[in-house]
């Protein structure tokens, strides 16, 4: 696994990709010293990962709407069992 060098006005400015897309260490520099090093730990995710997520997200969706349930039900009942309310109307999924 190699690492690329940046300066630091171009991580600063690609920030979001360097967060979403680099799979290697970057090294980021000053006027050609380095400065720093941004490490990713997220690993990108295969296409049959994707495929697996689409697949469970499409299986809730039936299921939510065979009980009659909306997203916004689900949200606000996820919200008050975060909240502690763990007896209030949980939903069987």
């Amino acid at each position: 696994m190699g690492t690329s060098r940046v300066g630091i006005r171009e991580f600063r400015d690609d920030l979001a990709s360097y967060l979403l897309e680099s799979d290697t260490p970057v090294a980021i520099t000053r006027h050609g010293d380095k400065v720093g090093y941004y490490i990713p730990a997220r690993r990108k995710r295969s296409d049959g990962e994707r495929g697996a997520l689409r697949e469970v997200a499409a299986r809730i969706q039936r299921m939510l709407a065979a009980e009659g349930i909306s997203e916004d039900e689900l949200l606000q009942d996820y919200k008050s069992w975060r909240k502690g309310g763990h007896g209030e109307s949980e939903v069987a999924v």
